[in-house]
């Protein structure tokens, strides 16, 4: 499968994020220092046209593809991280399970909450399950013509400061277990209630919340979606928003670093004149360059798809390959300032400590390691019990 190569429309796209980066870049600091969620930077997001980008265009959206998303990703997550992850989660996700399933009355009210700011939250980590969806306890029960969610969350990305909600959760009917599904809810539904937040080394302006739903009652209608398969389906986009936000924080890194490597200087000449330190920069260069062709390929291959969504494969090969090396690259960019890089004085530090997040949420390296291996052998393994 061939990469992209961007339109003009798509450059101009990119070029209006990168000019909003900057804009975020000055206040990223602050929004560390404070651990508030930026809701100024979402509301500016909205405005320029980054919320919903994917919702089609009879819900008032421009319909735009995944490919179309990472490139603005990329870009405001270099200027700051946490709103490179409130791009992912206003255009993927949760948003995509809501636009995929929902009724048209749900579609167009969820569309008038993104397109306006709000950022979508999808529900499925537990205290006591994380990468094991199937081992989670949070109920939906079926009653009547409504459902009521009985359960706890945690890890909730933004859950203190987002409307729109989908939470993962076993269906049950008539005192059976039917499975999984996505529940759609609201955070000031009766029966949504925040509990203790989580306080993060990285990415600190969206707070990560426990949730407790105690007899949380919607429309049957709320049930969007049912099955393992299908809803960690969906997941597969967010996943390369995921590998994006890594991407920009670590691309960001790499800039930094170069720009300190020529002009600092020592023994008469700039540190970038030095042979060992050169040659980081060009691991750097040639690790944030394979991070950007796997997640422009995964993008591109949702357009290929009937589902819209991309290769589960290639999406997690993407996210592995950015995860790992945005770890790596903010820490030689770190290395490359020396002591100034360990000081909260620059932007470094906390690059590296945002980076350190995508090892782990969005699916463990771990875990894509098991799931790109199962791709691997399946040709071997078919038919062996």
């Amino acid at each position: 499968m061939t990469v992209p190569t961007p339109t003009a429309a798509q450059l101009d796209l990119q070029a209006r994020a990168r000019e909003l980066s900057e804009v975020f870049k000055e206040r990223a600091t602050e929004v560390d220092r404070t651990e508030d969620y930026p809701m100024q930077n979402a509301k500016e997001l909205a405005a320029a046209g980054f919320m919903g980008m994917t919702i089609p265009q009879e819900y008032g959206g421009p319909g735009l593809s995944l490919y179309d998303v990472v490139l603005v990703i990329e870009e405001i997550a270099k200027g700051c991280g946490v709103s490179g992850r409130i791009v992912v989660d206003g255009n993927l996700g949760a948003l995509s399970i809501i636009m995929r399933a929902g009724s048209e009355e749900l579609k167009k009210h969820v569309a008038d909450l993104v397109l306006g700011g709000d950022k979508p939250v999808i529900q499925i980590t537990e205290p006591a399950g994380g990468t094991d969806v199937n081992a989670m306890t949070t109920t939906a029960e079926v009653r009547g013509d409504t459902v009521v969610l009985n359960g706890t969350k945690t890890w909730i990305t933004g859950a203190k400061d987002s409307v729109v909600n989908v939470v993962v959760a076993k269906l049950v009917e008539d005192g059976e277990d039917k499975g999984l599904c996505a529940v759609y809810c609201e955070r000031d539904d009766e029966g949504f209630d925040l509990g203790k937040r989580n306080y993060m080394m990285g990415l600190r302006g969206i707070p990560e919340m426990d949730v407790h739903f105690n007899d949380l009652v919607v429309p049957r209608s709320n049930v969007l979606m049912f099955g393992l398969k299908d809803i960690m389906g969906r997941y597969n986009n967010q996943r390369v928003g995921a590998a994006t936000v890594a991407l920009g924080l670590a691309q960001a890194a790499y800039e930094d670093a170069l720009h300190y490597t020529t002009q600092r200087q020592q023994f008469g000449h700039p540190i970038s004149d030095f042979q060992g330190l050169r040659w980081k920069l060009v691991d750097m260069r040639l690790a944030l360059d394979a991070s950007r062709l796997l997640i422009h390929r995964a993008a591109a291959s949702a357009s290929l798809s009937e589902s819209g969504l991309p290769d589960p494969e290639l999406a997690a090969l993407a996210k592995l390959h950015a995860a790992e090396n945005a770890i790596t690259v903010s820490s030689t960019a770190l290395q490359l300032h020396g002591a100034l890089g360990y000081s909260r004085n620059i932007r470094v530090e906390r690059l590296y400590r945002d980076a350190r997040m995508f090892t782990l949420g969005g699916g463990t390296t771990e875990a894509l390691r098991n799931l790109i291996g199962s791709q691997i052998l399946k040709p071997f393994t078919s038919g062996v019990s």
